[in-house]
């Protein structure tokens, strides 16, 4: 990853077009890289429906599956109204929108999110192959929870399709650890391609902005979730962040938590000891609608739109913007550029230009490479929470440093 930065960052400096851009980023880079990212995702939707059928089915207590639900989008909305208001709270001392020089007469469009009514409707399948083919991540958990609920309901005819699911998570699995071997060489492709497109020119005029959001994405991780995982399950957070570097390079290589999902979930199973049944279904939930990270982007960002345009948000707004955001973060789960969505969302509802969206995609997609490992350890930090409170957690697997 590092090799990967240095690299991009060199050619970055070279002059436009030659043979670096034409052969190295737009043809060795590019090509290997989104290989790299299309091996991922053609796991994810695999792995989530057979894994979640297995957990299901592994269900002594089929009323568990209902407390293990609450509890988990309890802490994802915990933790996601921390990080915002977290990101409010620095952003406010900073300041880093106070002087800001670059001209605001920027234009976005912001794609309109649906009604919430819609988003409910929208999370049950009317055809699962449909959904399956789309990616469509929270239709596919419905209709694998659904599948294993009647694969236990029907008795020893059951047990069945239990093997053969059980048989085909390994396979999976297996096919994780292959991947994993062309890892190193993908991640390297990945950030090259991103470090010598971008280069660190487009942080100049935003740098402020820039290392506050960075900052407060460094201190809720290594800060907030620490915090929690003692709190709340007594587990050792030094051997927690040991263990999640893996999923934690990925997210940050690829900026997509359903791209990383695989390797996620064989990092909670096999790493950090959370049994099946419990990691089937938080982590693929955790993907698709935890977003720490990207509440910290949108709390620094209202705070830097506010004060470019010089329009003062007093407490009122900064508790609406907490709420709005938090929710969103449900409430559009399964839209594309959920992000910047629900950032227009919320600048809308305290009365800020949208446009002011447009001062800061510069730099957002480096941003959003450090956000998306931020969400996933905020996934992993809950998974391990509600397995240990759960009892379906194996404590020596997870104190092991050898895995």
């Amino acid at each position: 990853m590092f090799l990967g930065v240095l690299v991009g960052v060199f050619i970055n400096t070279l002059p436009a077009g030659g043979f670096s851009q034409e052969y190295l980023v737009d043809g060795l880079f590019t090509v290997v890289g989104k290989i790299f990212v299309k091996s991922l995702k053609m796991l994810v939707v695999p792995i989530v429906f057979v894994s979640l059928v297995c957990g299901v089915c592994s269900l002594k207590d089929i009323s568990a599956l209902g407390r293990v639900g609450g509890r988990t989008l309890m802490l994802y909305m915990l933790t996601t109204a921390l990080a915002i208001g977290f990101a409010i709270a620095v952003s406010s001392f900073v300041n880093p929108g106070i002087g800001f020089d670059l001209p605001t007469n920027a234009e976005f469009l912001a794609k309109e999110a649906p009604p919430l009514s819609q988003v409910i409707i929208n999370i049950f399948p009317s055809n699962p192959l449909d959904s399956m083919a789309k990616g469509n991540m929270l239709q596919i958990i419905v209709f694998a929870i659904l599948f294993g609920l009647a694969t236990v309901m029907v008795g020893p005819i059951g047990n069945k399709i239990t093997s053969i699911f059980n048989d085909l998570n390994e396979i999976f699995m297996k096919l994780i650890g292959i991947l994993m071997l062309v890892a190193p060489y993908g991640v390297f492709c990945l950030i090259a391609q991103v470090f010598a497109t971008q280069g660190f020119s487009a942080i100049a005029p935003l740098a402020k902005y820039f290392f506050v959001v960075i900052g407060a994405l460094i201190i809720h991780a290594g800060f907030t979730y620490p915090l929690l995982l003692t709190l709340l399950s007594k587990l050792n957070p030094i051997t927690f962040f040991k263990k999640v570097k893996d999923p934690v390079v990925f997210a940050f290589s690829t900026a997509s938590s359903n791209a990383t999902l695989p390797v996620t979930l064989e990092t909670v199973e096999h790493k950090l000891g959370v049994k099946n049944s419990i990691a089937s279904f938080t982590i693929p939930l955790g993907a698709t609608i935890n977003m720490d990270g990207t509440a910290i982007m949108q709390g620094c960002a209202t705070v830097f739109i506010s004060q470019a345009y010089n329009i003062q948000l007093g407490l009122t707004e900064y508790l609406t913007v907490i709420v709005t955001a938090t929710l969103a973060s449900i409430g559009t789960a399964g839209v594309p550029g959920v992000g910047l969505i629900t950032l227009a969302m919320v600048l809308r509802q305290v009365g800020l230009p949208v446009e002011g969206i447009a001062l800061i995609i510069g730099v957002d997609r480096i941003l959003d490479m450090c956000r998306t490992a931020v969400n996933i350890v905020g996934d992993t930090m809950v998974t391990c929470v509600v397995a240990k409170r759960e009892g379906q957690i194996d404590q020596k697997v997870y104190d092991d440093l050898s895995l």
